[in-house]
């Protein structure tokens, strides 16, 4: 069989491509740099034939005219399992919903309720096997690419070729539209002094030989940063950042010491610099898997030492953690967040970090609070939170009384919070 005749038979233009999308349909679109950019920059251009078309997505890069413009409604409709800024800006005009859900489950639970019309994505050139690669997400991409009826790839030459179960072959894909667009690239962030304290911090409780999960922006750079003297460490990660190549160069990271994926780098979505693509361009010691099998906590909690480390927006007096909502109002999403935080529970000597600025808002709002507001939501349950950890210092939860538990997380508040949140402790029996 020729594939690059099969290949050239389906190279399509944008228009063509997006004659395939009907009314009441479903496109599932692939994940941050994978995002088919082009293709959404146009899907508004089909508003006048259809009506009530789904588009699924997470952590829109792009904030496309299909679900910000008020006058697409009931042509369009976002549903989005894990809110940027797009999505929180388009929220109040009716065009966004939230899809609830953790990683792992997402695509076998979206598909238990409705099938993939068409998927969308993106892949680095086909190789003469025929097999293009899926790049730099493998989250849900491939379970859609599977189950969708049509599925069409947007391959530019920029996008690295990346290993593990990334592979998809020309046979499978129904049309190619060709570009020569650069993948999306995000530098490291700036880091503070916040960030680094709290870096050092998170990083004293990391020992050598542990396996971690880490993610993106600041207080994730600044842990890297304090990690960079630590030795054997191991990467099982939903996010593959900028920071694990720090770690790699200095070191640290060899992946010699883990138990499953022995060492292999493992992820399932990465963003970052060019400099990031450029190490994972056919990298064989870097492996990405589908979001099903990295963020099962049964699989994460079989690596010894796991330590995940994650954000959040918001804790109670009692360690319960809200990383997705302010208030009622949706933020983000449930993403990885509990899985990595219930693997770590699972495995030999494991660990889970909770990291956060203290306050917001210029220092006028504690985000450790006696009790939520109205309506939001809580991300992972108190019985699952280790560490948490501020610019203050650290609280050790695991173990600890609801009246341990009030003390030490006061102690790593902001001063100016600390007598409030006593008398609220007292006056609410919160012992």
């Amino acid at each position: 069989m020729n594939y690059k005749e099969m290949y050239q038979s389906k190279i399509i233009t944008v228009e063509e491509a997006l004659q395939q999308v009907k009314s009441q349909q479903e496109i599932v679109c692939g994940l941050l740099a994978c995002e088919p950019v082009t293709l959404l920059s146009q899907l508004h251009t089909i508003k006048e034939r259809v009506e009530d078309v789904s588009v699924v997505h997470a952590n829109m890069l792009g904030e496309y005219e299909f679900f910000m413009n008020p006058e697409m409604k009931n042509h369009f409709l976002l549903n989005s399992w894990f809110y940027s800024q797009g999505p929180r800006k388009a929220h109040p005009y009716g065009m966004v919903s939230h899809v609830p859900g953790q990683l792992h489950q997402f695509s076998s639970r979206r598909m238990s309720y409705r099938k993939p019309d068409v998927f969308m994505g993106c892949a680095s050139p086909m190789d003469k096997h025929g097999f293009l690669s899926l790049s730099l997400s493998t989250v849900i991409e491939k379970d859609f690419v599977e189950n969708a009826d049509t599925v069409i790839l947007e391959v530019s030459p920029h996008f690295p070729r990346t290993y593990g179960d990334t592979h998809v072959h020309i046979s499978q894909v129904d049309y190619i539209l060709e570009t020569n667009r650069e993948v999306p690239a995000v530098e490291p962030a700036q880091l503070n002094k916040k960030d680094r304290l709290i870096g050092e911090f998170a990083a004293d409780l990391v020992e050598d030989g542990s396996t971690i999960q880490i993610g993106f922006g600041s207080i994730p750079g600044a842990i890297a940063q304090g990690l960079k003297e630590k030795k054997d460490l191991g990467v099982h990660s939903e996010v593959f950042s900028e920071s694990l190549v720090d770690l790699y160069e200095a070191g640290a990271i060899n992946n010699s010491k883990k138990t499953i994926f022995k060492d292999k780098f493992v992820a399932n979505v990465a963003l970052g610099s060019r400099r990031l693509y450029d190490f994972l361009d056919e990298n064989m010691a870097v492996e990405f898997h589908r979001g099903s099998l990295v963020n099962d906590p049964e699989i994460i909690g079989r690596n010894y030492k796991m330590v995940s480390i994650n954000s959040a927006l918001e804790m109670d007096l009692t360690g319960q953690c809200c990383a997705e909502s302010i208030g009622s109002q949706q933020f983000s999403g449930t993403g990885g967040h509990k899985e990595f935080i219930m693997g770590a529970q699972r495995s030999h000597d494991g660990k889970s970090i909770v990291t956060f600025y203290s306050t917001t808002k210029g220092d006028s709002v504690s985000r450790i609070v006696p009790f939520f507001t109205e309506g939001t939501i809580v991300t992972t349950s108190r019985v699952d939170v280790d560490y948490v950890v501020t610019e203050y210092g650290v609280a050790s939860l695991r173990g600890r009384s609801v009246r341990e538990r009030v003390k030490e997380l006061i102690s790593i508040a902001h001063p100016n919070f600390r007598d409030f949140l006593e008398s609220e402790a007292r006056r609410n029996m919160i012992w």
